[in-house]
């Protein structure tokens, strides 16, 4: 069967930018569903019934004329954090024809001299801006999509928050049409105001000397969270972390989580990651809200209570790490319990007692015990010395299919 439905990408420089394909959809479709903006760009010659997205957002409208030649309009790329996304998870592939055009991004690229394969591409629309924090490196390019007109001004004074004063930000308004207009500068001293709300910001990462080098790795300093000593130091982070082997899409539980730091890194590692910190301690929780944040991953969430209770309802994880509350009756059986089939559990003790309880939980369902030692060199008098830190236990088990 031919495509009932058609997305088509409409750019800044509306029905004359269109292709062939596109036009002729629009031409012969019945329904043309959009934002007003959009469809303010087709000319009077397109005679199908126009209609606006409903508020809330809702696809129905589009699946309810399932059948009809229906036409929706995108921005640009309608597959680039466009409505073509969310109509491919409904619409069968045999039924849905989309003819995207340039997208902004694109065009900001060609404007920049950057190419394209070299620069991180992100959304504020409707997404919170501490997201950018994961992505903040000297040399590291940004194409990111605004919100709205106040996106630069914020995005701006989130660079120069997190040490990211002396980068070059350019502001891209309606690229691609008769209104485009750039707008450059430093994100330290960013004056511009008046911005319209169609805007795309290009930024070109410098970091402050003084600014803190972030890997994407595991093992950020232990400076990079706050936290009243309950933290999984950094060398003990590091190899925990490379037990549970965060994999694109996976889900973790860091139960007990302190300040959130297993949990944090878990997700830095790739931007699909998804964690859960439990913990019911309320001062740790507004460390674990602050620390995500500056980290760059606001979409970890924070589960208020303890364990093993809190656990009851969660989704399963792929992945679960017990750094608090390994004694707590229940704690490990139910954790066990939850986790998927081949799923990996990790867990750390440091007194004997939590030592004792991995060991004995070992003899029942196996896995591998490991003894980390750390020890740093500081001052003895007028010499240096080894200091020991205190010994960690780690059981690293995965889970039988």
């Amino acid at each position: 069967m031919s495509p009932w439905l058609t997305v088509v990408g409409i750019g800044e420089d509306g029905f004359k930018g269109l292709g062939k394909n596109a036009r002729h959809a629009l031409l012969r479709a019945t329904r043309i569903i959009g934002a007003q903006r959009q469809l303010d760009l087709l000319p009077v010659c397109i005679r199908g019934e126009r209609a606006l997205w409903p508020s809330p957002f809702s696809l129905a409208p589009v699946l309810a004329q399932r059948g009809e030649p229906v036409c929706v309009l995108a921005s640009g790329d309608p597959m680039f954090y466009g409505v073509g996304a969310s109509l491919a998870r409904q619409v069968a592939a045999d039924e849905l024809l989309i003819l995207p055009a340039p997208s902004s991004v694109s065009l900001a690229a060609a404007r920049l001299g950057w190419p394209l394969q070299e620069v991180v591409t992100l959304s504020v629309v409707a997404r919170p801006l501490a997201a950018l924090n994961a992505h903040l490196a000297s040399g590291v390019r940004l194409l990111v999509l605004s919100n709205d007109g106040g996106s630069p001004a914020s995005i701006a004074a989130l660079l120069a928050e997190s040490g990211f004063g002396p980068s070059r930000v350019s502001v891209f308004e309606h690229v691609g049409g008769a209104d485009e207009r750039r707008l450059d500068g430093l994100a330290i001293d960013w004056q511009h105001a008046g911005i319209a709300d169609l805007n795309l910001v290009a930024i070109d990462c410098v970091a402050d000397p003084q600014t803190l080098r972030l890997s994407r790795l595991a093992g950020l300093p232990d400076s990079a969270f706050r936290h009243d000593g309950q933290l999984t130091k950094r060398d003990v982070r590091a190899m925990t972390l490379a037990r549970l082997a965060p994999m694109p899409g996976e889900l973790l539980w860091d139960v007990g989580a302190g300040s959130g730091s297993i949990g944090i890194e878990w997700m830095r590692a790739h931007p699909s990651c998804r964690a859960l910190a439990i913990e019911a301690d309320e001062g740790r929780q507004g460390l674990i809200e602050h620390n995500r944040d500056a980290l760059g991953v606001p979409g970890l969430q924070l589960i208020r209570g303890k364990a093993p209770a809190a656990l009851h309802g969660l989704e399963a994880p792929d992945a679960i790490f017990i750094g608090g509350g390994v004694t707590r009756e229940g704690v490990l059986d139910t954790c066990w319990q939850h986790l998927r089939p081949g799923g990996r559990l990790v867990a750390n003790a440091v007194t004997l007692q939590s030592e004792m309880t991995l060991m004995n939980w070992r003899a029942r369902h196996g896995g591998e015990l490991t003894r980390i030692h750390v020890a740093q060199a500081q001052a003895l008098g007028a010499f240096d010395t080894w200091r020991q830190a205190l010994p960690i236990t780690l059981l690293d088990v995965v889970k039988p299919l």
